[in-house]
């Protein structure tokens, strides 16, 4: 994929997985597997953002369960959690189980941690960065199983985000939405912004039916393809699919 790096235009491989806490389809819970189908099946794709859900402990204090560095050494990628500030506590890696990360090139300029209402605590990292100067604005996040709640969620987010300078934005993670169409969730009603992204089919692992994982883009970003990634690795290692995203800013 060709790279541009100017003020107008850039093109982006954004990545989103939902490990499942490291529990596989043979219900065996194994970090260390996961850690190997990351490296050598997910990021062999070449992720300029890699966002992954379900990535820590579910209860408190959410403690990490990958081995960051050997993640980031393996596929050159970094972490944008590296102060403590930017975790759910200090024993976790990202926050509630989000995790962020991407290539050296991006300056990151802001973290903010942004909790979601919900029966389970749900949350979105927002990411604002800069490369080749280009600005833009991510945000992984894992979104309810209810659709009330997704509302809620969605409008939380949207509230959030009409305070901030705009910017271009990205949101990628498990957003639980299985209508091809997206829902109240993600419409410009609730969130007070259009966005927009392909329904790709990513759940069950196995024979995937449901788009839940999404790559949505839109003030002046947009998606110009997504696909959900396969590999034996991947069969196995969560009951999610991968899915990896091209990303263009601008133009």
């Amino acid at each position: 994929m060709k790279q541009t790096h100017d003020i107008r235009t850039s093109e982006l491989r954004v990545a989103g997985w939902n490990i499942h806490r490291g529990r596989g389809q043979d219900r065996v819970v194994d970090p260390e597997r996961c850690l190997r189908v990351l490296c050598d099946e997910v990021c062999a794709q070449r992720p300029d953002i890699l966002v992954l859900e379900e990535a820590d402990e579910e209860a408190r204090p959410h403690r990490g369960i990958l081995d960051m560095a050997r993640l980031e050494q393996e596929t050159g990628l970094r972490s944008v959690h590296t102060l403590p500030v930017r975790r759910w506590s200090g024993e976790s890696h990202g926050f509630l189980g989000v995790i962020v990360l991407m290539t050296p090139d991006f300056e990151v300029e802001e973290v903010t941690l942004l909790d979601l209402p919900g029966q389970c605590h749900r949350g979105a990292v927002i990411v604002d960065a800069r490369r080749g100067g280009v600005a833009l604005r991510l945000v992984g996040t894992h979104l309810s199983l209810s659709q009330p709640l997704r509302i809620v969620q969605m409008r939380t987010l949207g509230q959030h985000l009409a305070r901030r300078q705009s910017r271009p934005l990205i949101v990628c993670g498990d957003l639980n939405e299985w209508r091809p169409w997206g829902g109240m969730a993600f419409s410009h009603k609730v969130l007070g912004l259009s966005l927009r992204g392909p329904a790709v089919r990513t759940f069950p692992v196995g024979w995937p039916i449901l788009p839940l994982d999404r790559i949505l883009a839109g003030e002046g970003a947009r998606v110009a393809d997504a696909r959900a990634l396969d590999g034996p690795g991947i069969r196995i290692a969560s009951d999610h699919r991968p899915l990896l995203g091209q990303v263009v800013i601008g133009g």
